[in-house]
Order: C-alpha cells, then structure tokens, then sequence
C-alpha cells in the first residue's frame, strides 16, 4: 500500500530532513488540499504527524487535525507528541483511525501495551525509528529523534508482540528526507525476523525505482513491507501519487 504523509508545523505543510526541526522545508500546498488529492487518487491511508506537538506537547495541533480527519475522504492515521491515554482517545475521537506512537512504546512499553489491548492493534501504529551504529545495532531515539538512546528495536518488539502489536513504522533516519533509496535490506531483515508484523517503510524514497525495490517481484503480497510512506518526494513532484500506486500494484 501506498501511503502519503503530511507533516504539519504551525498548520503548514513541511518536511524535515533526518529529523531536525532545523531543516525544515516549507511547502505551500495546504494540508487539506493535499489530503483531497491524495484521496482522489486512491490512495488508502494517510499519515499524519503533528511535528509541532511531537516537540511540545502544548502545541498540539489538535483543530486541525480534527477538521482533517473528520472530513476525510480516506482513513487517517495520526501520531506526533502521543504522551497520554487521554492523547490517544482525544485522537481516536478527533477521527483517526489509527494512532502513531514512538517516544512513549520505547520509553514506557507496558503502558502502550495496555492501550494495545484496550483499542486493538488495529487502533495502534507504532513508530519505531531507527539509527544503525556501526555495530549494526538498532537503536530507538526518541521525542521527534531529538533524545538518544541505547535501547533496541528488538528489545521494544519482544515486549509489545505479546500485548498484540501489529502495525509498525520503520524509519532508518539516516534515509529520512534524503530521496536517495530506502534500506531495503533493513525491511528485508526486520520481515524476516517478525513475519507477523506488517511494517511501514519510510524514509529515502525518491523515484519510482525505490518503490520497486520494496515490493516483491511477485506481488505487493509477497513484500517485506506491507506500505510504503512517501512524503518528500510527492511533495516535490519525482512522481504523482498515481505513479506510485501503479508501480506498487503492478511493478
């Protein structure tokens, strides 16, 4: 599947480059126009992250988000700053249809846990975004990638598998914002590793070419990703939506 993101600061639409808030690049097309043509074009979810609520919680963009989804041709899935049981209900009723959460499954896993099992792993993305040290560990920073940590991917994983997680997006941050290629041998690894997980790839996709090295030869049935979140390269027109979707159809 292909899923177009909108990052959203101050009610724009922007892309940072490898996470920091100090390349960002602004865009002019409205979040709401962007979420109708993606729409239009049949895409199947949109991602949505709050980037100034991510960095401060009190900044939550919670109207806007609200008038994205609940006007929304197409369903929503929405993280950014998620901190609270209260933050995920007031996003569940705000529309989404589904809530992204990163810094809190790495910095607190049973309380996220205990959210898989009361809205179902249906309900529940969660961000895992990575750094590859030299070691090959997996590493999980976290508050929009601005606090380090040594805690794995691996380690987060065997924790909430159990409480039903089921649904994860993957960023290799060194690929974020890029367009220089996805790590496809990091999917690759991971779909190996955790069969029962339908990940989201993200991160470097720039061309049509990126897509076909996420999807299997036989089939988007047969990838090591279940989607592919695409942002920075639709924004600057390297392809339309519709090319995208094609490709991962149908090669």
């Amino acid at each position: 599947m292909i899923i177009p993101a909108i990052d959203l600061i101050d009610g724009r639409t922007v892309r940072l480059y490898q996470g920091s808030y100090d390349q960002t690049t602004q865009y002019e097309m409205t979040p709401k126009s962007l979420r109708d043509r993606y729409a239009s074009a049949g895409a199947g979810i949109l991602h949505v992250v709050d980037l100034s609520g991510a960095k401060d919680a009190s900044q939550r963009q919670l109207p806007l988000l609200r008038e994205l989804m609940q006007q929304s041709p197409l369903p929503v899935q929405v993280g950014g700053g998620v901190r609270s049981e209260q933050d995920v209900e007031d996003l569940l009723s705000a529309g989404a249809s589904r809530v992204v959460i990163g810094s809190l499954a790495i910095r607190e896993p049973a309380l996220v846990a205990s959210w898989l099992a009361r809205y179902g792993s249906e309900r529940i993305v969660l961000a895992l975004d990575v750094q590859i040290q030299a070691d090959g560990r997996k590493t999980l920073p976290s508050h929009g990638w601005i606090a380090q940590s040594d805690i794995t991917l691996e380690q987060i994983l065997d924790q909430l598998l159990p409480a039903g997680a089921k649904h994860v997006l993957c960023t290799d941050i060194s690929k974020d914002g890029t367009l220089q290629g996805p790590n496809v041998a990091l999917y690759q690894q991971l779909h190996k590793a955790y069969p029962q997980i339908a990940w989201q790839a993200s991160g470097g996709v720039g061309s049509l070419a990126d897509i076909r090295a996420l999807r299997s030869e036989q089939g988007p049935a047969h990838s090591p990703v279940a989607g592919v979140i695409l942002g920075r390269a639709l924004l600057e027109g390297k392809f339309t939506i519709e090319e995208a979707i094609a490709c991962w159809q149908n090669g």
